[in-house]
């Protein structure tokens, strides 16, 4: 029998009991350190926070004033005085109340005061953008944010914010913490509070408000400055306006019938006027979006900021008035607006700003700052295209034939842009295809140097829009995309300074009101983009009046005779748009005219008749009494002929395939074959012709590479055959190749044997026998080409010459000729030298 030792139960059960009651210490351990730690955290940062009720308790705001580059000139003052007027909750429309949960905080009544997910999302957001940045807010933190914290931006308050906005929540209710909210928020324009905007943007109670009132309202908090209806976004705000309104019907607020209707209201039309003293409006209001977009806009109207701006008080007198001026004689071209922007290119600074022709002028949207709107700038385009040819190894000189050419490569489609004139002019020149601004030279060009190469030295010189260049096509080079004044008038300035970009600046410097200095502009040698040489190519077809009078006309308003100045005009198709941008090595300013909604202005109404007059103006009055400058030389001797970085090549370099003016005779019974005219060819058959050969350059140049090999077999690009036919179909018209052959130019001579029937022919009388001593010899001649001269001679001695073409002569033989034979030639000599014999025996018996 086998012998078993137990142990008692609870001796075996013991160390179970031990390690539960060592987690449980453990856990009880963690949760008292946890409570402690976010106590303590909570104490720390809540030993200086105000006390939610003390939420009408604010400091002395101070009024920020942006002066210019003087600092005598005071534009603007966004004044530290609050428009503030506190309402009861009663009296705050539901409309109001809805509108605002619907954008800024649909869960308020459903959350404690913070939404965990939102603040972890804007942390990680201030992470990854390595700074504290504002974001998902609650009504209950902005309110906080607004009422008890100072506006930085750190995360120590984004804590206090967070603590705060807890022990709002359990102080006061949700229609409480709502009210708070409506009477303390910023709606811009001063106006704290929704009874404050609803006075200064409509001039009634906030009682009174309508639901397309009150939407666009409870539009404005996100961003006062951005959204602000005196503003050049006053669509962007229009577009949040309906954004909240489809929010408001689907969370069943409203219906969609209300929310349509409102919708179509023109609420923006019911605004008061703004009452604001301001200088350079469209400038301030640019500033003021800058200052917002930085600093914010609590700081802005509350924490007395000086900004010293770069504006040119005396410009910008001078680009108002010429606005103001322009635009009125513009007005029989039905243009009701106009822009100017003009920029220093040696340092970037915006000088003078002018976004419409009346800030203050509702019927054009007069507060909308055209300057800083995309728009297609039409052939003010084109020099960024050839100064990237001009990058390539193209020159101002090189050849494209501007003849009728399709340029779509599918079939049944068609892309076959027109000029100007409604002309075509055959082989021209890079610059007098650009001084003339034809549009089929132009768009080849586009085609030879890449939209994407186009493209990205645009943007190199100062262009920030374009952005999807897999979007564009060949049409890009005559407008077919959209750029903003201000970025093509510094773009400009790039091409002024030589290829030296500077970057753009309307801020000379910004102090608090300490007087420290939060920003300031330091001069810099600015990064160089683009070579100088390729720079003086474009500024000398720019400058040069000869390059544009050939269409433009001689007295055309970009005409200099005492100071360089390079100008490009432009205007879209169907007069949308005109431009005029130009510049001189230290302005550079650029003008727009059109209509602020895009209506078609009167037919001929083009940047050289509206835009350039303008911008003219402006040049003549603002270079007053300034030094003369020059732009860099562009010498062709430097790049056309032998040698290292120089090109000879056809086309290229200027030079067509042709002979010009060469004296030919047209092959008999060979319509396409030609001879040099010599003495077998008649005077009356020959003529001066110009032989060329008949291609355009795709087939002298490689694309890739233009100054390499020419291509062995061009007809492998894509476009080359629709550009052939285009030159060929330029030549078959009459009157272009009324003096120019397309073929081969002949090197041949004419040959006898072509033009027998021009060769003269002579026959000879003589008797067979002489029997006295004297004899008659006679001819007949048949010269075409006219008789220079008939000659007899006997034995190669000659006996007497006419130029009749029946001549005839006597001859006394000698006596030791007797019984001798005699050798008689008669020999003709037409008008081109050709000749002619014929021959006889005699035999003397006397």
């Amino acid at each position: 029998m086998e012998n078993f030792t137990t142990t008692p139960a609870s001796q075996g059960k013991h160390p179970k009991r031990n390690i539960w009651k060592i987690l449980w210490l453990s856990f009880l351990a963690l949760a008292i350190g946890s409570l402690i730690f976010t106590a303590g955290f909570f104490i720390y940062f809540a030993k200086d926070l105000p006390s939610p009720g003390k939420v009408n308790s604010r400091f002395i705001a101070e009024s920020t004033k942006i002066y210019d580059r003087t600092g005598e000139h005071l534009l603007y003052e966004v004044h530290g005085e609050e428009k503030r007027t506190l309402i009861p909750y009663e009296e705050m429309p539901e409309v109001i109340r809805t509108a605002t949960i619907t954008l800024e905080d649909q869960e308020f009544y459903s959350h404690h005061g913070i939404k965990f997910t939102s603040i972890v999302r804007a942390v990680l957001a201030d992470v990854l953008h390595r700074g504290a940045k504002q974001g998902g807010s609650t009504i209950t933190q902005q309110f906080v944010k607004n009422s008890l914290l100072s506006p930085e931006k750190t995360l120590t308050r984004k804590i206090k914010e967070v603590i705060l906005s807890l022990e709002m929540e359990t102080k006061f209710s949700k229609d409480e913490i709502l009210a708070m909210y409506l009477n303390e928020i910023p709606y811009g324009s001063n106006a704290y509070g929704i009874e404050a905007a609803s006075e200064t943007f409509f001039g009634k109670h906030a009682r009174e408000l309508g639901l397309d009132e009150s939407t666009l309202l409870a539009s404005l908090p996100n961003a006062p400055s951005y959204y602000s209806p005196y503003g050049s976004h006053a669509d962007a705000l229009k577009a949040r306006q309906e954004f909240a309104l489809q929010k408001m019907a689907n969370a069943g607020y409203i219906t969609q019938e209300q929310a349509d209707e409102a919708k179509q209201t023109d609420v923006l039309a019911k605004l008061k006027p703004q009452s604001e003293k301001i200088q350079a409006p469209h400038f301030v209001m640019y500033i003021k979006e800058y200052l917002e977009s930085k600093y914010g806009d609590q700081t802005i109207e509350q924490d007395g900021l000086k900004v010293y701006t770069t504006l040119d008080w005396d410009k910008q007198v001078i680009a108002e008035q010429v606005i103001s001026d322009g635009a009125a004689k513009n007005e029989k071209y039905k243009a009701n607006n106009a822009s100017l922007v003009s920029v220093d290119p040696k340092t970037g600074q915006v000088l003078a700003m002018v976004g419409s022709k009346n800030y203050w002028d509702k019927s054009i949207d007069g507060q909308v700052n055209v300057s800083i709107r995309d728009r297609q700038p039409g052939s003010s385009f084109k020099p960024y295209v050839y100064l990237t040819a001009f990058t390539k190894g193209y020159l101002p000189e090189t050849m494209i034939y501007d003849t009728p050419t399709n340029f779509s490569t599918d079939d049944g489609k068609e892309y076959a842009p027109n000029n100007y004139d409604g002309k075509f002019h055959g082989p021209l020149s890079l610059a007098k295809a650009l001084g003339g601004s034809l549009n089929i030279p132009a768009v080849k060009t586009l085609y030879l140097v890449g939209v994407k190469d186009a493209l990205t030295l645009a943007k190199s010189l100062g262009i920030t829009s374009l952005n999807q260049p897999d979007r564009y096509g060949l049409s890009l080079v005559l407008g077919g995309g959209e750029v903003k004044l201000l970025d093509h008038v510094s773009a400009y300035a790039t091409l002024a300074t030589g290829g030296v970009k500077h970057p753009q600046t309307a801020i000379l410097k910004i102090e608090d009101s300490k007087g420290n200095v939060l920003e300031e502009y330091h001069d810099n040698p600015g990064e160089r983009v683009v070579e100088e040489k390729y720079v003086a190519m474009l500024d000398s077809i720019l400058s040069n009046n000869e390059n544009r009078a050939w269409i433009f006309g001689e007295n055309n308003p970009f005409r200099s005779d005492t100071r360089p100045m390079a100008a490009k005009t432009g205007t879209t198709n169907g007069f949308h748009d005109a431009w005029a941008i130009g510049y001189t090595p230290s302005l550079s300013t650029g003008v727009w005219v059109g209509n602020s909604k895009n209506e078609e202005m009167s037919t001929g109404a083009d940047g050289s008749v509206v835009a350039a007059p303008i911008w003219r103006a402006f040049m003549d009055k603002a270079l007053a009494n300034s030094a003369i400058e020059e732009f860099p030389k562009y010498n062709s001797e430097d790049e056309i002929g032998d040698g290292d970085g120089k090109t000879n090549k056809l086309m290229l370099a200027g030079k067509l395939d042709e002979a010009k003016d060469l004296k030919v005779c047209q092959v008999p019974g060979k319509e396409d074959k030609y001879c040099i005219a010599n003495k077998y060819c008649p005077d009356k058959e020959a003529d001066k012709k110009t032989f060329i050969s008949g291609h355009d350059i795709l087939y002298y140049v490689n694309t890739s590479d233009p100054r390499g090999d020419t291509p062995e077999k061009p007809d492998r690009d894509s476009q080359y055959k629709q550009w052939e036919k285009g030159v060929k179909k330029w030549y078959e018209d009459k009157e272009n190749a009324k003096h120019t052959i397309v073929g081969d130019v002949p090197t041949e001579e004419c040959k006898e044997g072509d033009f027998t029937k021009f060769l003269p022919s002579i026959s000879l009388s003589a008797p067979s026998d002489a029997t006295t001593t004297s004899v008659s010899f006679s001819a007949s001649v048949d010269a075409p080409l006219g008789i220079k001269d008939v000659t007899f001679s006997v034995d190669g001695n000659g006996i007497g010459s006419s130029s009749s073409d029946h001549p005839s002569v006597s001859y006394s033989i000698p006596a030791e000729k007797n019984n001798s034979t005699l050798n008689v030639e008669v020999k003709v000599t037409d008008d081109n030298g050709n000749t002619k014999s014929d021959s006889k025996s005699v035999s003397v018996h006397f």
